[in-house]
Parts: structure tokens; sequence; C-alpha cells
């Protein structure tokens, strides 16, 4: 890099990061070193881009050479840069290959970017990457450890030359729905988004969630090793084979590991494994699975199987039976739900318009054109003036027109000079052609009344994606469950049954609005109260109505306490602070 104030080269030794492929300008003439022989070499398959930059027709410019380097987006800045005779030192040095270079991958999927808000493009380049499709092409065949893939997934109606360029049509991440720019009924306040019950019986927005389970079969220092049985014997329980204890072993079959195609509830035995209860003790040649003469006693087994933890129940997929890096047999089992759309998961539009399931509607009351035909999603018109995402709305239009002239519309950024982006007033045309509204605009009949709403709406086809955040995966309440033998406190997270948390902030506004009753039944009652002693006379704790202090145990008061705070206590009092409690009648 080359300091012109200073006079300084600097030299870049480290491996430098590629950004890009920059067509070079003739620095004499102002003119592209690609010439249209190349174009057709590119095209003919004779030549390739290896060969361009060995000609010095193209090269790689590196994110510290882009300070140094004036980038022209088109070849008309060229032509207007020589009209204007613009000066040698802010002479273009190179020309943007395509104008959509100017994206990454995951921007150039947007349609017309150039017509949103910038941010609104930032949030959508975060969010695609959270859209449920199709993973791969051997999606079906991998253990990963979670895989959410849509069931029904349909190529954009609108799409961009980055999505040709990556094959991403052929593992879409979405579907097409018609959607309509309306209110409705209050529950699609904010964001929330109102569903049509027959697109979802039709499959919209379905999904599959794989999730791995695995266990490894162990082996010890002293010789034993973890087995498999198979499920118990029906006439040990009580009530048989209609015993709940015997339930959860359903889906086993004799070698301990469960079938192929069963269901599993929520307790339900996915591999029925046992380990030695003693895994220190030496036994003899034959693992003293009978005992022996030289003392060796039999090995006692307990269960130390893989169950199914979830509320859902879910059906066994495929099982892998293989072995680890420590050459330890290792058991993997792929568990499928099949999820329909519900109120609370959370939909995308490729424009950053996110929102929740407000509302899932019967197909007879949703509002419905001259066709007869209602939208899949109703979506509140409320989210387009602040976000200004008026690309949604050119899509809509476009795709609209696409849809009545049976082709896929383009819509790639900065593409409509380029013909790599239809222009709305194009689409507009073939919507009057076809006998629309040349705005997108149609008259919707109310499904309850059947009158003709009082205003036209703004409907067409939209790609939207599901999204994996889903209700399922996040609901959670508790009463009473397990708690932290530490403090006794109630577990956190989800995933250990813990309870909802409060925290400071929250509490910090209790105190602040003076509910102390409130914060004395969250921060203890329902934590971790205690009962504790306290000397009347020394005001330290007292252990089983024993003060160590006074040597005695008359004087003694009971006072309920968390249980964190007598610990406290307690750790203050190995550090030599004793905390003394003075006990007052109220």
């Amino acid at each position: 890099m080359i300091d012109v104030i200073l006079k300084v080269i600097h030299i870049a030794t480290d491996g430098g990061r590629v950004c890009r492929p920059l067509i070079i300008v003739d620095e004499t003439t102002g003119i592209p070193k690609l010439r249209q022989v190349h174009l057709e070499g590119l095209a003919s398959g004779t030549i390739d881009i290896r060969d361009l930059l060995r000609q010095g027709i193209v090269e790689y410019i590196d994110v510290n050479e882009e300070n140094n380097c004036l980038i022209a987006v088109t070849e008309r800045d060229l032509e207007m840069a020589k009209s204007s005779k613009m000066h040698a030192r802010e002479a273009y040095t190179h020309l943007e290959i395509d104008p959509l270079t100017l994206l990454g991958v995951v921007a150039g999927l947007i349609p017309y970017p150039h017509h949103n808000q910038s941010p609104r493009n930032t949030y959508q380049s975060a969010m695609g990457k959270q859209a449920i499709g199709a993973i791969s092409m051997n999606q079906y065949a991998r253990m990963d450890g979670l895989i959410y893939t849509m069931i029904y997934p349909m190529k954009p109606m609108v799409k961009t030359r980055t999505l040709d360029l990556i094959n991403f049509h052929n593992i879409p991440g979405g579907q097409n729905a018609c959607i309509a720019v309306m209110s409705y009924s209050g529950y699609d306040i904010e964001d929330a988004v109102i569903l049509n019950k027959a697109s979802i019986d039709r499959g919209f927005g379905r999904c599959a969630v794989l999730r791995k389970h695995q266990t490894s079969i162990r082996r010890y220092a002293n010789g034993t090793q973890d087995r498999t049985c198979g499920p118990p014997d029906a006439n040990a329980f009580p009530d048989g084979e209609n015993d709940k204890r015997y339930a959860k072993f359903k889906a086993i079959d004799d070698d301990g590991i469960c079938l192929v195609g069963e269901s599993m509830d929520n307790s339900s035995v996915m591999v029925n494994k046992e380990s030695p209860t003693d895994t220190s003790a030496s036994v003899g040649v034959d693992y003293g699975l009978n005992g022996d003469a030289s003392g060796n006693t039999a090995i006692s087994y307990k269960y130390s199987g893989l169950s199914y933890r979830n509320g859902a129940p879910s059906y066994v997929e495929k099982v892998l039976i293989t072995s680890n890096e420590n050459e330890q047999f290792l058991i993997k089992a792929m568990l499928r739900q099949v999820r329909r759309p519900e109120i609370g998961d959370k939909f995308a539009s490729r424009h950053g318009q996110k929102g929740v399931c407000g509302l899932i509607v019967p197909q007879i009351d949703l509002p419905f054109n001259e066709y007869g035909n209602p939208p899949d999603l109703i979506m509140n018109p409320h989210g387009f003036p602040s976000r200004m995402t008026v690309g949604k709305l050119i899509e809509l239009l476009v795709g609209k027109a696409g849809v009545f002239e049976g082709r896929q519309a383009y819509a790639s950024a900065f593409g409509e000079e380029f013909g790599s982006a239809d222009i709305p007033d194009v689409a507009s045309e073939a919507l009057i052609r076809n006998g629309l509204n040349y705005a997108g605009k149609d008259v919707l009949y109310s499904g309850t009344s059947g009158e003709p709403l009082d205003a036209y709406i703004f409907s067409g086809p939209v790609f939207y994606q599901k999204l994996k955040h889903m209700v399922l995966d996040k609901m959670h309440a508790r009463a009473r469950g397990p708690r932290a033998v530490l403090t006794r406190q109630p577990t956190e997270g989800r995933s250990r049954d813990g309870g909802l948390r409060l925290g400071e902030m929250e509490r910090d506004c209790l105190i602040a609005y003076g509910a102390s009753n409130l914060i004395m039944e969250r921060l203890m009652h329902s934590s971790d109260a205690f009962s504790a002693n306290v000397c009347l006379t020394c005001g330290l704790l007292q252990y089983q109505n024993w003060c160590q202090y006074c040597r005695s145990g008359e004087k003694v008061a009971d006072i309920r306490l968390p249980y964190a705070c007598k610990l406290l206590f307690q750790e203050l009092q190995s550090m030599s602070i004793a905390l003394r409690c003075r006990m007052t009648d109220i």
C-alpha cells in the first residue's frame, strides 16, 4: 500500500483476504481491458477466469488494496468520467463485474434490495440463515445434531442472479405465499401475521425437526463393560403389558436398541443400557458373570440407558451403530418430529419483515377475491411506512405479473437497466393485459358477511420463510420442580425444568413500586425459604437447637429466611466474620 502524503510504502506480509475479482481499467484510455472477444470466449468455454487473470484483464483486490482503488460500478460511470475529464488522480482504476457484487451472497438473495432501507437488508442477511429449508442434497443421510427441514419447499417466484449462481433454488428455504396487506381482527397487532388454516392443512410452513441422540458402550479398566438388554419381562410388572412402567420400553427391540419407525413419548427408552455398579474391583477371566472358585462374585448392573425427554412425541427416523475415536461402540438414534405452524411460530419475508403467527383462521372466515381465493397469509399494512421496505411491494407486484405470465420474475440488485431485474412499470402493463389492476390491488369480499371491503387490498405472491424459532421449543412453565443442591434454589433453564427467573432489574422495579409482599413471595417463599434457629443470647445461628458459642440450647427463636442467605452467613463465619441477628418483637 502506497501512502502518497507520507511517501511511505506499506508491505503486508500476511496472506491477505481476497475480496472479489475486478476488471482492470486502462489508465491512459479509461476503457476496461475486457473486450467483446473475451466475453465470447467465456460464453463458448474456450477461456476462463484464470486466463483473464494471466492476461492482466481481471485481478483480485484485497481489502487493503481497496483503499487506493477507485472502482466504477457500471460502464456509465466510466463514460461520465471521460466526458467530465476527471483529474488523473481521480480516474477509475477498476470496474465491477456486476453491480450485484457490491453485496454479499446472503444479501444478494434479497429481491430489489436497493429499494429497501439498508438496516432491513442487514436484518434479512441475519434471518436468512435461520430460515428452514433443505440444508443440503444429502440431508436425510446425515447424522447432524439438529436438522430443520421444510417438507414442501418452493422455488421463489421472484429470484435474483445470485440465486442462480449459487443454485440456491435447488435447495430453497421458504414457500410462496399469497398475502393480503390489510388489518384483520386485531390479532395482527404489531408484526403478527394471520395464517389460513386450509393453507396449513395443504402443507404451508410444515417442517420436520430431526434431533440426534447418542450413547456409547464403554469398557472399564477392570475388564467390565456396559451392556444392552432387551425389554424386561412384562409379567414382572403388576399390570403386565398395560403397566405404565413397562410402556416406556415399547420401542425397544431384543438387542436393546429402539426400532426405526417407533413412536417415542416422554420418558420412553431409546437404548436400554446397563452399566456395572463397581468399575474398580477386579473380576475373573470370565468377567465374573457367574462367579468363580477364586472368590470373584457376579457383576451387578444398574440402568444407565438413553431416554427421550420431550413433551411432544417423536418418531425414530434412523439408527446408526458405529464406533468413536476410543474404539467404543457408539449408538446414534435420529428422532423426527413433523410440525405444523402454530400460534407463536416466527415467519419472515426476504426484506427483514419478521413476525409471529398471531391467529390461525378457518378459510371460510377469511376475505376472498373475485375468483373466490382467500390469502394464505395476512400482513398488517402498518409494517411498511416506517420500515420503508419498498422492495417487498415491488416483489409482490412483479411476482403477481410473473404468475399470470407463466414465468419467474427477476429482481437482482441494481439490475433494472441491465435486464436482470423486472421494471415495475412493465409488470403493471402485464397485470393490465391479464385484466387486473395495474397497482396490484384487488377487490376483496368479507368472509363473514360476503360484502365487498371498503378499500382495495394490495395482494399477491411473496416468498415467505419459516424461521427455526418455534414456540414448541421455547414454551416453558413450572409449578414445583428440581432444585440446586448447594443453594436449594430452583434450577435454571428450560432444559433442566427450571423456574421462571425474576432478574435483578425486575426486582428493582418491584422495590421502586413498594411491592414488598410480592418480593417476599418470589424471592423467598417460591424460591428457597428455610427455617433456621437463632440463639437469642448471642444472635448466632444454632444447629439442632444447640448454640456452639453459648454452649446452651435454652433461648432459641425460629426464623424464616432464604437458604442462600443462611449459606452466606455460614461462609462469612468460616472467614471469622460473625453476623449476629438481633431479634425484636413486631
